[in-house]
């Protein structure tokens, strides 16, 4: 079942005299429950179309249905409300506020809810358990290591349970034995019901993913499908 769908997306920016195509027609289905890999050099358009995805970034052309939802014929309030009820976003930096603690960081999303505090405090706390971090909800940013701050954000991403998450280089942060750790959480994550759209520069990450999307000059060049043998070897 297709929960995103793009159709013919173009983005152009000015800069000075000139447009600048970002994206240049770029059409894509994802499926419920999919693990999608966005690859690219820099420049290519994979973030662009990240931030398009997330509802942060109106194309020039083109549509984005999510949900069964036209995403940008969303008047801003509904589109915000929309993004804070279906998607998770995880970024590269961590975007943690370093003088709350890990439980109250992860309970930020759930500040426009009609949730009781309790609650919110139960499902910030459930949302840490989800990412291995049970012990340490009481923890400053400063007081967790670089992979413990990144498990953080992932549970701020969660915490409300959205049924797409979208990364945005996770582990670029990150030594390669705590990238490991990261991906195998993500894919936890997806292996347990959720939509996960990330872009990466990483070609390792892609073996944790069930199809990836090369993009070049803000075009598809080439899509790889299948289970690899990390993945099915998990």
């Amino acid at each position: 079942m297709a929960l995103i769908t793009i159709e013919n997306l173009k983005k152009h920016y000015r800069s000075g005299d000139d447009i600048v195509a970002a994206l240049r027609g770029v059409s894509l289905t994802i499926e419920q429950g999919e693990f999608v890999t966005i690859m690219g050099q820099s420049g290519s358009g994979k973030s662009t179309l990240l931030s398009v995805l997330g509802g942060m970034n109106h194309p020039t052309e083109g549509e984005v249905e999510m949900a069964g939802v036209k995403l940008y014929r969303l008047p801003g309030e509904r589109l915000a409300d929309f993004r804070a009820e279906k998607l998770g976003f995880v970024f590269q930096s961590f975007h943690l506020i370093p003088y709350l603690t890990a439980r109250e960081n992860v309970m930020l999303p759930l500040a426009i809810t009609k949730m009781k505090k309790a609650e919110k405090v139960k499902a910030a706390d459930q949302a840490l358990e989800r990412v291995g971090l049970a012990g340490k909800a009481a923890r400053l940013p400063n007081q967790l290591s670089g992979g413990e701050q990144e498990r953080v954000a992932i549970a701020r991403a969660i915490v409300n349970n959205p049924p797409i998450l979208l990364a945005d280089e996770p582990t670029g942060n990150l030594d390669s034995a705590t990238s490991e750790e990261v991906m195998n959480l993500f894919r936890r994550l997806n292996e347990e019901g959720q939509t996960v759209v990330m872009v990466t520069h990483n070609p390792e990450n892609c073996a944790y993913a069930d199809r990836t999307i090369s993009l070049r000059d803000g075009v598809i060049v080439e899509e790889r499908r299948g289970a690899t043998p990390a993945r099915s070897a998990a």
